[in-house]
């Protein structure tokens, strides 16, 4: 893991410049809950670039999301869905070299590690209540009650459009929370893009049915990033490259 300053400058750098469009968007499987396994190409406009996102989709009327702490660096997001009982999952936040969480992360209501000022730490995905939110990072209190939190960053999509300022020269695997009104929400990975590209993406039209992304979140990426899908006849799974500390899970309510 990086240092902050690091990233930073990896993050929140460099113009960005075209725009992508939905090539196909297919439902691969489903699971129970109603969660949805999506699988979406898309193209960018001027150098017809593909990129792949696969999304966990689901309602939060019949799902939710849990953070698991992984202390010790064992399991491997595979590992810890299946243990769990696991809906779908992606890696989570972000870690030091002693692989101690970086950024506030509260798992089954206990709080792992505290909120931190930092610039690229800018969002915060909690649950309260049963329902997933992602928040500024300065709109976030305790008095929120959340029962689940992971701070990340940086901010991708606000307001249903792409955060502006995103570094747009580095292309890396990326993983990613996000919500799409009052009671959508999914889990994803893209394939190798830059932030200001998958901030496009999971902004552009049409990228699932009655899904308009609000606000999504970017997890910790490159060599980390990893999905899991409990499906028919067997889980879909593209894993990690490394070991991390924490998973975003989905969940049964």
């Amino acid at each position: 893991m990086a240092s902050l300053r690091f990233l930073l400058v990896l993050f929140l750098a460099g113009p960005a410049h075209a725009d992508w469009s939905v090539l196909t968007s297919q439902a691969e499987g489903r699971g129970a809950g109603g969660v949805e396994h999506r699988r979406v190409v898309l193209a960018e406009s001027e150098t017809d670039e593909r990129a792949n996102v696969n999304l966990a989709l689901f309602s939060t009327k019949s799902a939710t999301v849990r953070v698991i702490d992984n202390p010790t660096g064992e399991d491997s997001l595979a590992a810890a869905m299946r243990r769990e009982h696991c809906l779908a999952g992606v890696n989570g936040g972000y870690f030091d070299p002693a692989d101690a969480p970086v950024g506030l992360v509260i798992s089954g209501g206990k709080l792992i590690a505290p909120l931190r000022k930092a610039r690229l730490l800018s969002g915060v995905m909690i649950v309260s209540a049963g329902r997933v939110q992602i928040l500024r990072s300065a709109e976030y209190s305790p008095k929120r009650k959340a029962t689940e939190a992971l701070q990340c960053g940086p901010f991708l999509v606000d307001r249903g459009q792409p955060v502006p300022g995103l570094n747009d020269t580095r292309p890396a695997r990326r993983t990613f929370v996000l919500t799409g009104g009052p009671d959508r929400a999914a889990v994803g990975l893209c394939s190798g893009v830059t932030l200001a590209d998958l901030a496009k993406i999971l902004a552009t039209e049409g990228i699932a049915p009655q899904l308009k992304v609000q606000r999504a979140l970017n997890l910790d990426g490159g060599s980390s990033s990893a999905f899991w899908f409990a499906g028919e006849p067997g889980p879909f799974s593209i894993s990690e490259q490394k070991t991390v500390r924490n998973f975003v899970a989905v969940v049964p309510k």
